[in-house]
């Protein structure tokens, strides 16, 4: 089994400890988002590899060293303000942060997601084009993946147009960021590719590869994973343990946020000590064991 921590929510950055208290106990609980009443217990002897993705890696730093487990990290680090970004750590620190997880998990192992790439009045092409150069030159010898994708028209986004004002990225906008991109990658000894877009931009330089392949899966585990069939990307299956409405970074172009009392009500049913990341079990749910 591999775990994704998570993308409904930014674990690592804010339930971290409970993450850990899970981890020592040997098991987690996850509600069904569709069915609440039905639980999946996993236990982490049953798991293979571990993704983490986060904004915000620090909190996870000192304790990786206690995770007997293959490990991806997935560090998303964007040239946002807080206009977008509001409860964001400044990115000097998440750059900080990125190198020292090169030498916890090792640079094959470690990916930074420029992602989503946006674009308005403040954030033009040109300033991503700038920004993702001095981003690539910064972290040159520390990583070798970077992963790119472009805003989604999600309920979040919709819902935040008066803040984010966009402007419709078209074919030969996603052309021009290609081409530099591809180049200021290559030039800083990285490989680039997109996340779950349906042009790969491999014809300007990217690599045809996906976020969690097969491959990378079992050169990590020595186990073969099926396709990840809740998407239509070619990812290995995954299963994530957040929950929606719980992060507290309120991006704007969030798609796992969209009401942020909410998450503001969740925050405080949260705690360290249960097996749920959000509240706690009842009577009336009905658990069951995941195996994979």
């Amino acid at each position: 089994m591999i775990l994704n921590v998570s993308g409904r929510t930014d674990v690592v950055a804010f339930y971290s400890k409970w993450f850990m208290n899970r981890y020592e106990e040997g098991f987690v609980d996850v509600r069904n988002p569709f069915y609440p009443k039905l639980i999946s217990r996993i236990y982490f002897e049953d798991v293979d590899l571990i993704v983490f993705c986060t904004k915000n890696p620090i909190p996870i730093l000192n304790c990786l060293k206690e995770i007997d487990k293959p490990i991806i990290f997935q560090v998303t680090l964007t040239p946002y303000n807080k206009d977008v970004e509001p409860n964001v750590i400044s990115k000097g620190k998440i750059i900080l942060a990125i190198k020292k997880l090169k030498d916890l998990v090792g640079i094959d192992n470690l990916y930074v997601r420029y992602d989503p790439i946006l674009i308005n009045d403040r954030y033009t092409l040109d300033y991503h084009i700038k920004a993702f150069e001095h981003l690539c030159e910064i972290l040159n010898g520390y990583v070798k993946h970077i992963i790119i994708s472009f805003v989604d028209d999600y309920k979040n986004v919709q819902k935040n147009m008066k803040f984010l004002r966009l402007k419709n990225i078209d074919d030969e906008m996603k052309k021009k960021i290609a081409i530099n991109f591809s180049k200021i990658a290559k030039e800083n000894g990285m490989s680039i590719q997109t996340c779950y877009e349906d042009d790969n931009l491999v014809k300007y330089g990217f690599s045809g590869d996906v976020c969690v392949s097969k491959e990378i899966a079992y050169k990590l585990t020595e186990k073969k994973f099926r396709k990840w069939h809740a998407r239509k990307c070619e990812c290995a299956e995954m299963v994530d343990i957040g929950v929606y409405n719980s992060c507290r970074h309120f991006c704007k172009y969030c798609y796992a946020n969209y009401d942020e009392e909410k998450v503001q009500d969740n925050f405080k049913n949260h705690d360290d000590n249960s097996s749920l990341l959000i509240g706690k079990l009842t009577e009336n749910d009905t658990i069951k064991v995941r195996r994979r």
